[in-house]
């Protein structure tokens, strides 16, 4: 038999259960093929982005960035204008950084997006391995109660073997879907992580008029 044969064989032997499992994994490779596109164009272009702000951020020339961030549509350039934005009305360090703490909490709902779904349906997959194996065993004790004693033992050993697909295809399921989550997940954290760092460089490169004691 080949390999494809195989593992058409395993899904045929391995009950109702493996029905609502391989429904699990396909919407679980899906989130992960959109989540991995949208991440990985998001941290391309803020990698380039970066890159093309060095200058300005060391200098804290805002109207470079303001230039930059109207031509390109990159996450760390949309936090940085935010941060610029309201540098014109306000010249309190606080009041600019609280700005660009806004944008990127905004953008970590967007980074963040479905990706928790695939712990949920890591967890999902295991467990109904382990209920399609447990509601097998039940059958297969049930089924073996009547039969020639002669029988029960082969019997038994293939019922056995047949319930005990359902956990081995729900663990084949949760083992890649944890490992996409955390692939995601780290992904994530590095654009969030740029994002922050770049909103202290240039609160850093700016000079802010200093805080009256006595005011308020």
């Amino acid at each position: 038999m080949s390999f494809i044969d195989n593992i058409i064989a395993f899904l045929q032997n391995g009950g109702l259960f493996i029905y609502p499992i391989a429904l699990v994994l396909v919407i679980g490779l899906a989130i992960t093929i959109e989540r991995w596109l949208y991440l990985s164009t998001a941290l391309n272009t803020n990698q380039k982005a970066l890159v093309s702000l060095q200058a300005a951020l060391k200098q804290g020339d805002v109207e470079a960035i303001s230039k930059q961030a109207k031509a390109n549509s990159a996450p760390v350039l949309d936090v940085l204008a935010s941060g610029v934005a309201r540098l014109s009305l306000v010249k309190r360090r606080e009041d600019v950084e609280y700005a660009m703490e806004e944008t990127i909490m905004e953008y970590m709902l967007r980074l963040e997006k479905r990706t928790p779904y695939l712990a949920t349906l890591a967890n999902i997959a295991t467990l109904l391995g382990l209920l399609g194996t447990i509601m097998g065993l039940i059958a297969a004790f049930s089924a073996v109660a009547n039969a020639d004693p002669a029988e029960k033992a082969n019997l038994l050993s293939s019922s056995i073997s047949v319930a005990m697909n359902t956990t081995a295809f729900g663990l084949i399921t949760a083992i890649p879907l944890i490992l996409f989550h955390t692939s995601l997940m780290s992904k994530t954290a590095t654009i969030v992580d740029s994002l922050e760092m770049a909103g202290i460089k240039l609160l850093n490169a700016l000079s802010f008029a200093p805080v009256d004691a006595n005011r308020g």
